[in-house]
């Protein structure tokens, strides 16, 4: 017969079952198991259930279940024990399939560290090290329920590691690790053509990602109470767009982390088209009073689904059109615009905290890279006016 407790956990309250399984032959004293991190009473219940048929059955262990059959099982636990944004929910799910790609009819308990390690070497070979790390939390977070329902004994995860990539130590793969950024005479070119090219809301939603470093999620959930005046302008960041299926379903969530929900000092040319661009929709609004989306979104659709919010896929294939037409780099992304902010703010001599304090980041690898990229480019720079300074002050060659 099982017990049943709740406890309390940093994430809310929890539910542990604990079970007599067997007497000990040498001490007559029964011997039991605890179970711990269940949701709900029931939850508890029924594993405790399903432990005692196993026992009474002689088979406490199944040696049959595959990794994609307990993955399955472990989302559904996971959707279960978490308040998920349905962004996570899709990352989940597009690492579990990952994972799948190398694990899925392999026996539970047959996966072992070695091959554990094996299959992060050959996800390195297809996606970066950030993707990987991600690969990596979502397999830590599968074996660890495993263990936690007994399906297996021993956890893969638990001493492994990202194997370290191989690194040249020359100048021009250093230059190729930087992510993708647009230097200021690349922006104005890419700026130019979009005024003179762009189709409706295209220069503003380009000039405002360059010129504010925002998410395409954050971009695209601007409303206008979000453009706020007080001794200058601001955006409030307070929430980020998620389209849910077609162009016209979409939800609003909270900011990605809690450093992302910030304010950030926008130049008075930006507000003042931003403002422009507010005047248009409620000149909109009145055109279409039935059938406009009134919910005062900024960058909005005009035609088939009036007030709308302009999604990212619509974005990306206008980024793309205007990059062919200027004759750019047809790499460049949307995150791009948000890179290149970040080289504009370090070669003004920005600080790293402000910079991280304005993009919403707590801490951020790639950041850095642009930052320390960008200012030993300064320092080269300040180095050469130095010695144009000084240039016949000594004389070395006496």
């Amino acid at each position: 017969m099982a017990s049943y407790q709740k406890y309390k956990t940093k994430n809310g309250e929890k539910w542990l079952f604990k079970l007599y399984t067997h007497v000990d032959p040498k001490t007559g004293r029964k011997r039991s198991t605890t179970r711990r991190g269940f949701k709900t009473k029931k939850e508890a219940q029924y594993y405790a259930r399903k432990l005692e048929n196993e026992l009474e059955s002689g088979n406490q262990n199944d040696n049959t279940l595959t990794f994609k059959e307990f993955c399955e099982q472990w989302f559904q636990l996971y959707q279960e024990e978490k308040v998920l944004k349905p962004k996570t929910v899709n990352k989940r799910y597009f690492e579990i399939n990952a994972l799948l790609d190398y694990l899925r009819d392999i026996k539970l308990v047959d996966i072992t560290l070695d091959h554990y390690l094996g299959v992060l070497r050959k996800l390195q070979q297809k996606y970066s090290d950030t993707t990987v790390r991600g690969f990596h939390t979502t397999a830590k977070m599968i074996f660890k329920k495993a263990m936690q329902l007994e399906k297996i004994n021993k956890d893969p995860t638990r001493y492994s590691y990202i194997p370290i990539r191989k690194v040249s130590a020359s100048i021009e793969d250093e230059d190729n690790n930087i992510p993708k950024f647009m230097e200021k005479e690349e922006l104005a070119k890419f700026l130019q053509y979009t005024k003179s090219h762009g189709m409706y809301l295209d220069f503003a939603i380009f000039l405002t990602l360059a010129y504010t470093g925002l998410r395409i999620g954050e971009l695209c959930a601007l409303k206008e109470m979000d453009l706020k005046e007080d001794d200058g302008y601001f955006l409030d960041i307070n929430k980020t767009y998620h389209n849910t299926g077609n162009s016209v379903d979409y939800i609003l969530v909270k900011p990605k982390t809690k450093t992302s929900k910030r304010f950030i000092d926008i130049d008075p040319s930006v507000a003042k088209l931003l403002k422009s661009v507010i005047q248009e929709n409620r000149e909109m609004r009145k055109r279409y009073p039935n059938k406009f989306h009134d919910k005062h979104f900024i960058f909005i659709n005009r035609h088939k689904y009036p007030g709308y919010p302009l999604y990212p896929t619509v974005i990306r294939f206008r980024l793309r059109r205007l990059l062919k037409i200027a004759n750019l780099n047809q790499s460049f992304t949307l995150h791009s615009f948000r890179h290149t902010h970040t080289s504009l703010l370090a070669e003004a001599e920005v600080s790293l905290e402000s910079i991280m304090e304005r993009l919403g980041h707590s801490n951020d690898l790639t950041t850095r890279q642009i930052y320390l990229h960008k200012t030993n480019a300064t320092r080269k720079r300040d180095a050469e006016k130095f010695r144009m300074l000084m240039d016949g002050v000594v004389d070395f060659h006496q």
